[in-house]
């Protein structure tokens, strides 16, 4: 499948060359559904083209991922070990935190998404 982004010439040209600008467009794209857990390892080496685990070891380690992330189809979910980011258990103890002290006009945070989804 081929899809066309616009993107402003005289921002392009700072990215490389066109065929430069589409590959890092697919590994920033690859990187994020893999990171979300919409890609499995497999899928992800399919992806991006790599013939060798290493070659994707390798190509995760150079962006700050370390460790498997779930994938789509993963049976054993974990996480990313991301340098510099706090843990999942302590960004939901930081929700749960700034849900219970905060409202909007009377609202709790999970009456408010109640409310959207109607």
């Amino acid at each position: 499948m081929t899809v066309l982004v616009p993107f402003p010439n005289d921002l392009a040209a700072r990215f490389g060359s066109e065929a430069e600008l589409g590959r890092r467009a697919v590994e920033a794209l690859a990187l994020e559904e893999y990171r979300a857990g919409r890609l499995t390892r497999p899928e992800l080496q399919h992806l991006l083209g790599f013939t060798t685990e290493p070659q994707l070891d390798r190509f995760l380690k150079d962006r700050g991922v370390a460790g498997e992330v779930s994938g789509a189809k993963s049976t054993s979910p974990q996480v990313p070990d991301l340098v510099g980011h706090p843990a999942p258990g302590d960004l939901v103890a930081r929700f749960q935190a700034f849900a219970a002290a905060h409202t909007l006009d009377g609202l709790e945070i999970k009456d408010l998404i109640r409310e959207g989804r109607r």
